[in-house]
């Protein structure tokens, strides 16, 4: 049997880490990292890339049962990735975190740019255009018309929001509204009307930017300069 060279294996995440930074590896990685090491059955590095699928399509409420259904996640793995999730989420959480323009939004979501679905979120506001909570309402392979008003408004009639914010991602890097999204749009701000909660914005994010449809003026009903003066 041919003997393995050290010195030609490829170095590993930890060692590219800590030669590197923290920044330097991918989501995927940083829960390598976290996990440390896999199954007899899956590598780590496939089990990383399954938690990450269900991190980005959960809240956090909903993240440890979720993480118990991955083949290979335990109950200590599963509580060690969501106490590493929400110890992230405290310390860079933004009590005044307030919405007076819409690219005051994009920063609370612009995470969700990298992922490899469309996500749709709800960002809930109170009057005061404080940011309450940001939340995925669904994830989908690429068609957002399907998103049920219901499935939007829910919890922010909980959180007793007076206001959201819409938003999903592009995968493709389009950052464009399709006529789906238009219509998707109009639906949700009728049903907001009916429940008085006021539809802010939808805005659409990608790696490369973010396309507001209340700047450009295609929020339903809705005036740019009359809604940021208000």
């Amino acid at each position: 049997m041919e003997k393995i060279n050290k010195r030609d294996e490829k170095p590993c995440i930890r060692e590219l880490t800590l030669t590197n930074g923290i920044s330097y590896p991918s989501n995927a990685e940083l829960i390598m990292l976290i996990l440390g090491s896999g199954t007899s059955r899956v590598p780590v590095e496939y089990l990383a890339e399954k938690v990450l699928r269900v991190v980005e399509a959960s809240n956090p409420p909903d993240l440890i049962d979720a993480l118990l259904k991955v083949q290979g996640i335990g109950t200590t793995k599963a509580l060690m990735l969501a106490a590493a999730m929400e110890l992230g989420r405290r310390l860079n959480r933004n009590p005044q975190g307030r919405m007076n323009s819409p690219g005051d939004i994009v920063p609370f979501v612009q995470n969700y740019a990298m992922a490899s679905q469309e996500h749709f979120l709800c960002v809930s506001l109170n009057g005061a255009r404080d940011i309450l909570s940001v939340r995925v309402v669904c994830v989908g392979s690429g068609n957002m018309a399907l998103v049920r008003p219901r499935e939007v408004f829910c919890e922010a009639i909980k959180e007793h929001a007076s206001a959201i914010v819409l938003c999903h991602n592009h995968p493709s890097g389009q950052c464009f509204p399709s006529e789906e999204d238009l219509v998707m749009t109009e639906q949700i701000v009728k049903s907001a009307m009916l429940l008085g909660i006021a539809v802010l914005d939808h805005i659409i994010i990608t790696k490369s930017g973010y396309f507001s449809l209340l700047e450009h003026n295609l929020l339903p009903g809705i005036d740019f300069k009359d809604k940021m003066e208000a």
